[in-house]
């Protein structure tokens, strides 16, 4: 079945863990044996044949960077997309990305969709199994998590023309433009301009990691199409990472999809980021049917819930569900939520139908 995955951090791989994404997840663990410098190292799931191999034809792709030099998680490890002294450094490391997504267009690994022609003619493509999917470019919708590169506003349209089509103002603690996980607090007032020229532009607004008050702040403040890129339910996991009943509420009305988050800290209690065995838990790809569920009771219907992976986001296998080997093996979540009583039509609009329904009314 084809999916849509609404957040990987490919090229923050690809430019910072320097991993080849063009070779199968078997090399790139075999490439980094013996390597020490990041906790996942040997243990990614992720790269674009595996892609290809689960028939997840279009994610939604990131570039990250963040102006926070001494921003560490409890066990002293700096933080994805952080280490930059200044917003020119870190708009330097967004264009390596952008480079490098470029680089994949150029070999026809990937293409770039940044418009509602492109969107269906890509899917249109990937649903036509006459040409074997190992031959077809992965799409990507590209989005900046986090927005301390935006050196000014003027930054913002700069980055609209060359297909920048979704912002999370947030990412984990300070921001230049809101504060984020671990946090709280509202926008800043240069995060409220954001909101302003995002809105004017039609982009898409990702709430994922705005502090509660940032969030209800945003959503009174915007107009424009709102998602959570990768997002589990609090009343599950009660951790301010994770949205609350009322906030998922309020995301349904505003006609927004939710992509599930496979990191395993976010999908049962109790566990401790980068430090937990998934386990000792029990957590498999069934758990995240828990955080599904809770989400459309709330909602009436299937029609909010996506997958948003965020699979190799700074972990791998260690922190990932136990019986998912590669990303392709998200093609067995569909099981599981046959096996939950979901009927066929549901399925697919978690696999692809709720992303793809929004992003054909929300791309120009």
């Amino acid at each position: 079945m084809f999916i849509i995955d609404t957040h990987l951090d490919l090229a923050m791989n690809a430019i910072e863990w320097n991993r080849d994404y063009r070779q199968p997840v078997t090399a790139i663990r075999a490439s980094e044996q013996g390597m020490t410098d990041k906790i996942d190292r040997g243990k990614n799931v992720v790269s674009l044949p595996d892609l290809r191999r689960g028939h997840i034809g279009l994610v939604v792709a990131t570039q990250i960077a963040r102006v926070n030099p001494s921003d560490a998680d409890g066990s002293g490890a700096v933080l994805p997309g952080s280490g930059w002294n200044s917003p020119a450094q870190a708009w330097a490391m967004t264009q390596a990305q952008r480079a490098w997504y470029q680089a994949m267009e150029d070999e026809q690994q990937m293409v770039l969709i940044a418009s509602r022609a492109a969107l269906d003619a890509h899917v249109a493509r990937w649903q036509d199994q006459s040409e074997p999917a190992d031959q077809k470019p992965v799409g990507f919708v590209l989005s900046l998590e986090g927005a301390d590169s935006l050196i000014d506003l003027s930054y913002v349209e700069r980055a609209y023309a060359y297909g920048l089509r979704a912002i999370g103002p947030a990412h984990y603690r300070d921001g230049r433009y809101a504060p984020g996980t671990g946090l709280s607090g509202p926008l800043t007032a240069r995060g409220r301009e954001l909101l302003r020229e995002m809105d004017r532009l039609g982009m898409i607004l990702d709430v994922t990691h705005l502090t509660d008050e940032g969030f209800e702040e945003a959503l009174a403040l915007y107009s424009g199409p709102i998602w959570a890129s990768h997002h589990n339910c609090r009343a599950l996991v009660p951790h301010q990472r994770q949205l609350t009943d009322r906030q998922i509420r309020q995301l349904v009305e505003r006609g927004a999809v939710i992509g599930g988050c496979f990191d395993a800290w976010m999908m049962k209690p109790g566990l401790t980021q980068r430090q937990s065995n998934p386990a000792d838990f029990g957590i498999t790809i069934e758990t995240i049917v828990d955080h599904y569920d809770h989400i459309c009771q709330l909602a009436g219907n299937a029609l909010h819930c996506a997958i948003g992976s965020d699979l190799d986001g700074a972990f791998g296998r260690e922190q990932s569900p136990t019986d998912l080997d590669t990303i392709a093996d998200l093609q067995r979540l569909g099981d599981r939520l046959a096996a939950r009583g979901y009927p066929a039509d549901a399925i697919d609009a978690i696999f692809f139908g709720n992303a793809l329904r929004f992003l054909q009314n929300a791309l120009p």
